[in-house]
């Protein structure tokens, strides 16, 4: 198998795999790869338009299987709902962060892993605060206050987004570079 395919195959399980996880029952929300997914795809997919395809393809697979469990009674969650195009469309953009990722080191891929979901969670927050839904809005009042309730009802989610990140970038950018390496080192053998 060429090298290519097997790259492409490799990232489609990896859509997979993380699409899967996404939906496990009693997973902590928030807890998911897909942010760690989009700052790795940024970072390491020279294709620009793969680098946003991948993890938005992620979100999109698992909130299909979310609505398909929902349909079928399994659990309350929806896949699909008011204002989620919004979510797509945010964690699109968190590839960017990936492409600031010029070298792949401790401090830079540490700094991406924090500044992506720190990034979600204002943005995503301040724009349920804003929508007109009395449901995705939770009914909070469009004042200050109405913001930082926002902004608390998500603390929660924000935490976990952080140690999953964190964790899934560390797996993520840890094999990449480990395989890198061997492939380096066998050649070297092999010549």
């Amino acid at each position: 198998m060429r090298t290519s395919n097997k790259i492409i195959l490799s990232f489609l399980f990896l859509v997979l795999v993380a699409a899967l996880y996404r939906i496990i029952p009693n997973r902590p929300y928030g807890f998911a790869p897909q942010w760690a997914m989009a700052i790795f795809a940024g970072a390491i997919i020279k294709d620009k338009k793969w680098a946003f395809i991948i993890p938005v393809m992620s979100m999109f697979i698992s909130d299909l299987l979310y609505e398909v469990l929902f349909i079928g009674g399994v659990t309350r969650m929806q896949g699909f709902y008011e204002g989620q195009w919004q979510n797509y469309i945010l964690f699109a953009l968190l590839v960017i962060i990936g492409f600031a990722i010029k070298k792949l080191n401790l401090f830079q891929i540490m700094a991406a892993s924090l500044t992506a979901p720190t990034l979600y969670y204002l943005v995503s927050n301040f724009l349920v605060w804003a929508s007109n839904g009395t449901v995705r809005g939770l009914g909070r009042p469009k004042t200050f206050d109405g913001l930082m309730l926002c902004y608390a009802d998500g603390l929660p989610f924000y935490k976990w987004s952080i140690l999953g990140t964190l964790i899934f970038s560390a797996v993520l950018f840890g094999s990449y570079i480990f395989a890198k390496n061997y492939q380096s080192i066998h050649r070297e053998m092999s010549a």
